[in-house]
């Protein structure tokens, strides 16, 4: 059985830059050690936007410029990118919260094999269960799993809430 590690959004911006949290910075030594000790296939998200992002949609209702592409925020946490680097990943850039081409991937990756998937990584409450959700839509009868403590959200109250929904939609969170 192949195992995949999906590492959301593990980005400067969202841990201790524009959108940072103590919660997300927190989780930071635990997420490297799971990263450094996985043994199968791991992807790492990363949410991209571009300079004219606060005339989105998105940056209309959230004004606070990140992960702008190209900038440090952007770029993996310098703690999550070392540790990646000793490891065969592959990196996957998503304009929206949740990326639509994450299960083509998984599924070219996987070939004919069965697997399963762990996600971790930030904001539970945005990123995380967005595809989480769209892993599970696409691949209901595989175990799809969010492991709660190497994620956060932006309070601690929206992370709780969205293991919650993650849980009522079959998802299983450790």
């Amino acid at each position: 059985m192949k195992s995949f590690l999906v590492v959301v959004d593990m980005q400067t911006d969202f841990v201790d830059g524009a959108l940072g949290t103590p919660e997300a910075v927190k989780i930071l030594p635990s997420v490297c050690q799971k990263i450094k000790n996985f043994k199968g296939d791991i992807i790492a998200t990363l949410d991209t936007h571009s300079e004219n992002y606060l005339s989105t949609a998105e940056g209309k209702k959230l004004p606070v410029a990140h992960c702008i592409k190209g900038s440090v925020g952007w770029n993996l946490h310098p703690e999550v990118s070392a540790v990646l680097n000793e490891k065969n990943h592959t990196v996957l850039e998503k304009p929206t919260f949740g990326s639509v081409d994450l299960p083509d991937i998984i599924r070219e990756m996987a070939g004919d094999n069965d697997f399963e998937i762990t996600l971790i990584g930030l904001c539970t409450d945005i990123c995380v269960v967005s595809n989480a959700l769209l892993l599970k839509a696409n691949f209901p009868e595989k175990k799809i799993a969010v492991e709660s403590a190497l994620c956060a959200g932006v309070t601690p109250e929206t992370h709780a809430a969205a293991l919650t929904t993650m849980k009522m939609c079959q998802i299983e969170v450790q």
